[in-house]
């Protein structure tokens, strides 16, 4: 675990683009395609033989009958951390960061691969499955995107998954756990104010978690690194 959490630290040699570039293409687009699969066929599976879960919306509901206006306005902020806007900023804001304090390219592009290969497999399964949303009152403006899966809880998964495995570099255990846990919470966080504000089902948001945290893995997995031997140093 530690080697794949590590490896842009235990193996720092540069590769040419080209090395980069058939190494996305093979380590990370290959395994994200499978999981664009994995998605559409059980968005088509719910659509169509499952009848959309005729009994369906208990969980949403439950949520709707417990809004209040503070935690309406409390889970409109928490969801802030999914939005296009805030993901999208924060993305940029690391990539430039890390390529300015390791002047490692290739590893600088791993959390825009990752929240780039989310957007991608969200956007075009969404289109293709084309699932209603709950059948409760909605709080936010319903994009064009169907409901499955959830792109505002993939989108946070993707990034701040990323986060945390940068966190790790933290050499201060405390505030590395610290920013870990906070990382890993958000995405959840995410995921339930989407249900609580009438966005979306359990079921999308368990495809967002698990759409965001493929993503995270091919994308920090995406180029060959030899971890084999490797003393880790900070």
């Amino acid at each position: 675990m530690n080697a794949f959490v590590h490896r842009y630290e235990l193996d720092t040699s540069r590769p040419t683009k080209g090395q980069a570039a058939r190494d996305a293409a093979v380590r990370a687009l290959g395994p994200a395609v499978l999981g664009w699969l994995v998605l559409l066929g059980v968005g088509f599976l719910v659509v169509g033989p499952l009848n959309d879960f005729p009994q369906g919306n208990t969980v949403e509901q439950w949520f709707a009958d417990q809004r209040t206006s503070t935690m309406n306005t409390v889970s409109e902020w928490l969801g802030r951390f999914g939005m296009t806007e805030v993901v999208i900023g924060v993305t940029a804001l690391t990539v430039g960061i890390l390529w300015w304090r390791t002047r490692q390219w290739w590893f600088a592009l791993v959390p825009a691969l990752a929240v780039s290969l989310q957007s991608l497999l969200f956007i075009t399964s969404s289109a293709l499955v084309g699932r209603e949303r709950p059948d409760v009152e909605h709080l936010d403006p319903a994009p064009p995107t169907s409901s499955f899966p959830s792109g505002h809880t993939g989108a946070a998964t993707a990034l701040w998954l990323t986060m945390a495995l940068l966190a790790q570099r933290i050499s201060n255990p405390v505030l590395r756990r610290l920013v870990t846990v906070v990382c890993v919470a958000i995405p959840f966080i995410v995921g339930i104010s989407r249900i609580y504000r009438g966005m979306h089902g359990p079921l999308d948001v368990v495809f967002g978690l698990l759409n965001g945290l493929l993503c995270v893995v091919v994308a920090w997995w995406y180029l060959r690194r030899d971890t084999s031997g490797a003393v880790r140093t900070r």
